[in-house]
């Protein structure tokens, strides 16, 4: 047991001694500066050899995709503003053709109606001829019995009202004297 007793009486020594940070330790400077400039030359190369190029080519691939994307855009673009263009153009062609065919439509409608209109007035124009006619006859037919009328009203008036019965030829020879 003698001996354990030494080995931790020499442990406790060395414990105590060296109770400051190890990286702090002038003695383990020079282990540790050789293995940073390893471990940063390793970092380095790797990064060099194998995951710097693998983000430049990732890099140059995305910008390529975004110029190529780019420029189908503008090609789009141009395709739709020439797209756009035969569209207005074809809508103008549309408009103007149907506003020919509403003018010709129109001109022939009211060729239609002023022959229709034309045709009504010369029916009209006969039957208002006719019409007239049958209105001097009838005229006609009244003026002539008008003097009959008026010798029967007389002979019913002087006989009403004043008790005198005058003759036929009387009354005929007083209503022409009136007329003329």
């Amino acid at each position: 047991m003698a001996t354990e007793t030494t080995h931790v009486e020499d442990a406790t020594h060395v414990a105590e001694a060296s109770s400051g940070l190890p990286q702090l330790d002038f003695s383990t400077w020079s282990s540790q500066i050789f293995w940073l400039i390893i471990s940063f030359s390793l970092l380095y190369i790797v990064l060099w050899k194998l995951i710097l190029p693998r983000i430049g080519t990732g890099i140059n691939d995305r910008a390529d995709r975004i110029a190529d994307d780019l420029d189908a855009a503008s090609g789009m673009q141009k395709e739709s503003e020439q797209a756009s263009d035969a569209y207005d153009r074809v809508m103008a062609n549309a408009k103007a053709k149907a506003h020919n065919i509403a003018e010709t439509t129109r001109k022939s409608v009211d060729a239609d109606i002023a022959a229709e209109i034309e045709a009504a007035e010369a029916k009209f124009a006969v039957k208002q001829s006719a019409a007239e006619d049958r209105i001097g006859k009838i005229r006609n037919e009244a003026l002539s019995k008008i003097d009959v009328v008026a010798q029967e009203t007389t002979l019913a008036i002087l006989e009403k009202f004043g008790n005198i019965k005058p003759t036929a030829a009387s009354v005929k020879s007083a209503i022409s004297n009136v007329k003329s």
